[in-house]
């Protein structure tokens, strides 16, 4: 078996093979990480992401709940990377409904600043 391992391309395929398992071995759950997204998902949803951004905040929800499987799994670095998507999904949820309900507003407000232009030339042209 040792005469094995020093035959070539076989040592250095079970090096690679260990060098591959530490290397998962290493890789710490992202606890963190799913965190921040959790938090970022959540302010989406207070920012009113579900009705003005439901296709991005579902996204997020999809994705940091698949972050928490994988880490429930010890499964590190597929975690890591939903939880990253996941929090920049949700901040994109929450800028998309920040984003639209400031939209809504300027248009409120011309419409408010339209109104008040008509009454105050329907007003100048009563008096005259």
């Amino acid at each position: 078996m040792i005469g094995n391992l020093l035959k070539p391309g076989l040592g250095a395929a079970v090096i690679a093979a260990l060098v591959a398992a530490a290397g998962c071995a290493s890789t710490p759950i992202p606890n963190e990480k799913i965190a921040v997204a959790r938090d970022s998902v959540q302010r989406a949803e207070q920012a009113g992401a579900a009705q003005l951004a439901p296709v991005e905040l579902s996204t997020a929800r999809d994705k940091l709940e698949r972050a928490e499987k994988d880490a429930a799994n010890r499964d590190a670095e597929p975690a890591t990377l939903l939880a990253e998507q996941a929090n920049a999904d949700a901040q994109l949820a929450e800028a998309t409904a920040d984003q639209k309900r400031s939209h809504k507003a300027a248009l409120d407000f011309e419409a408010g600043m339209q109104a008040l232009r008509q009454e105050s030339m329907h007003d100048t042209g009563i008096n005259q």
